[in-house]
């Protein structure tokens, strides 16, 4: 295979992948954005985490939040818990990598305020502890997974929405992920601020 051809086959498969999010998880992202909204119509506020690349995504997700998406609008109240690097490596050093979320949480979160966990894997030890200490602090979750779901998906209530992607490749899951994070900004801006 030549390398246009491999690049050709990558795009292909990851365009089909977006297609089945588009088809099977449209219900799903509504919902989730219904949801954000009526956090937001609550005067309450999104924490956002993520690992890696999901991590990236994350401050992505709030950095259009707090300035905006597409158009010009108020800003939005959320917090990247993955953004301040002395949070996090002080959390890890004295207490375990496992908890630089859930610490976040118990010290950030209020009721009705809503956890977008992003998690490609589902497995990612401080993001099981972060859905944990939601449930704990009677937060709303939203959570970015895909596969099978793992831990996360496991541990999610029948209020919580999984948005679980249809794949087992890591960089289709990523694009994924980022699609969804797009839709849910999109319909924010269209059920908050009547944006077309």
């Amino acid at each position: 295979m030549d390398l246009t051809q491999r690049i050709n086959q990558k795009v292909a498969t990851s365009v089909e992948t977006q297609i089945k999010v588009a088809e099977e998880l449209a219900e799903e992202i509504a919902a989730a954005g219904e949801r954000l909204v009526q956090c937001l119509l609550q005067d309450k506020k999104f924490l956002v985490c993520g690992n890696g690349v999901s991590a990236s995504i994350s401050q992505a997700f709030t950095s259009h939040l707090l300035n905006h998406f597409e158009h010009e609008r108020p800003p939005l109240p959320a917090i990247c818990l993955c953004s301040s690097h002395s949070t996090t490596t002080a959390i890890a050093t004295d207490s375990g990598f496992s908890e630089i979320y859930s610490k976040q949480i118990h010290a950030l979160g209020s009721e009705k305020d809503l956890l977008i966990a992003i998690c490609s894997d589902g497995n990612s030890s401080n993001t099981v502890q972060a859905v944990q200490a939601a449930h704990e602090r009677g937060l709303n979750i939203v959570a970015l997974t895909a596969d099978e779901g793992g831990d996360v998906a496991r541990l999610l209530g029948p209020d919580d929405i999984e948005l679980r992607v249809p794949s087992d490749t890591r960089s289709h899951i990523h694009l994924s992920h980022m699609l969804i994070v797009h839709c849910l900004l999109d319909l924010l801006d269209a059920q908050l601020f009547g944006i077309d």
